[in-house]
């Protein structure tokens, strides 16, 4: 893990210590993420003989950009990102045209709301990204963090992340 991601992770979590926060996150998350796969993936792309689609050429310095923060949560994330370019491949193949933007219009909708209603409700808080719109691209690692902690996997990550919880108070609480 970088200095840098732990700086990060850590001034993140402080807008994410709600447990019902943290769950609405990792569906708003993979609604919005499958959102913006979903209208790039009906554009095919050829290169070097390689075919895929222009969602799959947008991603990649995402995906880079999460590797180079943690090796393993960025490959784990990697993984995910592929089964939900596969996700999208099938919506678009199997799915009208007026289909395929209706289903992304929901996916922005209910990922959105997920978000809002997350901070709203639960954080009573904005959100993260409105501070420090650098942390859009938190979201993802802070899921799959959260994830590793409960496998057991990421005890670095539990120091940093299992701090918040719902029933610490806000700095403004005490």
């Amino acid at each position: 893990m970088t200095a840098f991601f732990r700086r990060q992770m850590t001034d993140y979590v402080e807008y994410h210590r709600d447990p019902w926060n943290c769950a609405a996150h990792v569906f708003g998350i993979i609604f919005l993420f499958l959102a913006a796969i979903i209208p790039l993936t009906l554009w095919p792309i050829s290169m070097f003989g390689v075919h895929s689609t222009l969602a799959s050429v947008m991603v990649l310095p995402v995906l880079i950009y999460w590797l180079a923060l943690d090796t393993a949560l960025g490959a784990a994330i990697v993984v995910a990102a592929l089964l939900l370019l596969a996700v999208a491949a099938l919506i678009v193949d199997n799915l009208s045209l007026p289909a395929v933007w209706a289903t992304t219009a929901i996916l922005i909708f209910v990922g959105v709301a997920l978000q809002i209603v997350g901070h709203q409700v639960f954080e009573r808080r904005q959100p993260a990204l409105v501070d420090n719109p650098s942390h859009l691209l938190l979201g993802p690692m802070f899921v799959m963090a959260k994830l590793f902690i409960a496998l057991g996997f990421r005890d670095d990550l539990a120091a940093i992340i299992g701090r918040g919880t719902a029933a610490e108070p806000y700095p403004s609480d005490r």
